[in-house]
């Protein structure tokens, strides 16, 4: 029997206006549908150290009870564990395809939102460099953004892609736009009619690289390339987030294309 959801359950994420950064508001967003998509109502709290609050190190995180969970996995089998699964009605293939495309974001589309963020130069610098390190007086900003940047390009370096050039990285997000496309066809969700987490997941990326305003918009235009995704984001949007809480990710993710501006 699924055991009862705490009405003070909360998700931690950096400060939404001028903070959070792109890849972190995507996988905000994605566990936020998750829980929106198995009708677990969670507050968004904005901490500008919530990176460091994190277990891991990485955000978001949720507080549920005496339990800190952080990244959309974790918690995926936390909230399973208390009764609560959006994939118990996959056979054990469809499970599998679902993991293997869960694992094509991540090491596709997360890793290029990282590449953009830490390794393009005008990016780092106009970008990502001055919201990162927001929160923190001079000298610390430039500190703190310093240590995360060598610790993203020495990852970068380590999984091969600290050679690659912005084209290459775009050809990446291409190709992995189409495989998710090939695979949703014309079904509302990947998987039928009922959403999974990899719904949330797709959804949390795509949503969030559709509505931020980075440098230039050829991220977002490989996204746009595919119509029946754009629809997908419009229609999970709709579904899930318009009409809930005005601090919802939706305007979380809209607010960051305001700030996200030149």
């Amino acid at each position: 029997a699924a055991e009862p959801w705490p009405e003070n359950a909360a998700l931690y994420q950096q400060l939404k206006e001028e903070q959070i950064l792109l890849s972190d508001n995507a996988s905000s967003l994605a566990v936020q549908a998750f829980l929106q998509m198995c009708n677990l109502p969670v507050r968004v709290i904005c901490r500008a150290n919530a990176e460091y609050m994190s277990p891991s190190g990485k955000v978001p995180f949720i507080h549920v009870g005496n339990q800190v969970v952080s990244e959309l996995g974790p918690i995926v089998q936390f909230v399973k564990a208390k009764g609560h699964s959006l994939s118990d009605g996959l056979d054990e293939v469809q499970k599998a395809e679902m993991k293997a495309y869960m694992e094509l974001v991540n090491n596709m589309l997360l890793t290029a939102e990282l590449y953009l963020q830490w390794c393009d130069d005008v990016t780092v610098e106009e970008i990502t460099h001055p919201r990162y390190g927001s929160p923190y007086p001079w000298p610390l900003n430039r500190i703190l953004s310093y240590q995360k940047q060598w610790e993203v390009r020495r990852k970068m370096k380590a999984i091969g892609w600290a050679g690659k050039t912005l084209e290459q990285v775009l050809e990446d997000v291409d190709q992995c736009c189409h495989a998710l496309s090939q695979r949703l066809g014309t079904q509302p969700y990947f998987f039928n009619k009922q959403p999974t987490e990899l719904d949330a997941l797709v959804f949390g990326h795509l949503f969030t690289i559709l509505t931020t305003q980075l440098i230039t918009d050829e991220l977002s235009e490989k996204v746009k390339n595919y119509s029946n995704l754009t629809a997908f984001c419009r229609r999970i949007e709709q579904q899930y987030f318009e009409g809930h809480e005005k601090d919802s990710s939706t305007i979380a993710a809209q607010s960051s294309k305001k700030s996200l501006l030149r």
